[in-house]
């Protein structure tokens, strides 16, 4: 243990900071050890990380010293916030800030910031295609991750960005999944036409961020994309209807249709397909599978991700 380099992740009883977590755990060759930050240190979720070997540290994202003093001793970090928590980008963004502070302040050697695009760099707000929500965003959930991208620089912390892809467990969490018709058929509704979207397993973001920590030389400085497969609305449909063993099929419905679809966050996810779909090309490049599957070889299609996660798939 004495030998092992620290990594501090935060929101390690999340999705993704818990894939992370579980990644270096499981890691054969033990080169780290984990410090799991969470604001509930006696949650059961923290307590199954301390469990399994995990330093489990309270801290705050909104309080600074405290994570400062969380990241103290730590060689890397796994810097991650939850828009969905908040639904605010500018809260999000200040978090990020008091992360890329805390890593400085603690001299932490390498970090990894999880990060999207700032959408108003494709999309100006003064373009009428798509809406502006909540005043000054495009996508907030994606903006505001791609805004504080720059507290990271300006901290002159080591810091890789990793661009994540579109969560398959959206369809279990999300509301994202098959839903039953008026007809009784079931459709996945999104605003994709034929264009390809690339998606991910939360699981999987795990061991492709181990692989970062162990080659800071390659990627300190980095910008680099992961996803699990890109595949078209019909081709997730067909697969879901292979998987579940019930006809799937694409309900292709247009952006405006999707933002007015009532739930929260709606006109946020309804831009977020408008911009996958309208930059396709851009996103593909910028997610790359290839490097994907390098960093993770056991990197999960989405045919895989649906058979091992169909249980948990809801059918209303």
């Amino acid at each position: 243990m004495a030998d092992q380099k620290i990594i501090a992740v935060i929101g390690a009883t999340g999705a993704q900071g818990g894939s992370v977590a579980r990644a270096i755990l499981n890691d054969p060759n033990h080169e780290f050890a984990v410090r799991a930050i969470t604001r509930k240190p006696d949650s059961d979720k923290a307590k199954v990380l301390a469990a399994a070997g995990a330093e489990v540290v309270a801290a705050d994202l909104d309080d600074v010293n405290s994570l400062t003093k969380a990241f103290t001793g730590a060689y890397g970090a796994y810097c991650v916030s939850n828009y969905w928590e908040l639904f605010s980008a500018e809260k999000e963004t200040a978090q990020a800030k008091n992360m890329a502070a805390a890593a400085k302040n603690a001299g932490v050697k390498h970090v990894i910031s999880s990060t999207l695009e700032d959408t108003r760099k494709f999309i100006p707000l003064s373009d009428n295609r798509m809406p502006t929500l909540m005043g000054k965003y495009k996508v907030p959930h994606f903006d505001g991750k791609g805004e504080a991208d720059a507290f990271f620089v300006e901290a002159g912390v080591s810091t890789t960005f990793l661009l994540i892809a579109f969560y398959w467990e959206n369809m279990i969490f999300f509301g994202a999944g098959p839903q039953k018709g008026p007809d009784g058929k079931y459709y996945i509704s999104y605003p994709m036409g034929d264009k390809k979207m690339a998606g991910i397993g939360a699981e999987d973001i795990g061991p492709c961020a181990l692989s970062v920590f162990k080659k800071p030389g390659e990627f300190i400085g980095k910008r680099i994309g992961i996803a699990g497969d890109e595949l078209t609305i019909s081709q997730m449909a067909t697969t879901l209807s292979k998987v579940l063993g019930k006809d799937i099929l694409y309900n292709s419905v247009t952006p405006e249709t999707y933002r007015g679809f009532g739930f929260p966050g709606a006109d946020d996810m309804g831009n977020m397909f408008q911009f996958y779909a309208d930059f396709e090309e851009y996103l593909h490049g910028a997610r790359d599978v290839a490097l994907s599957r390098r960093l993770n070889p056991k990197m999960q299609s989405f045919e895989q991700w649906a058979q091992k996660n169909a249980a948990r798939i809801p059918l209303d």
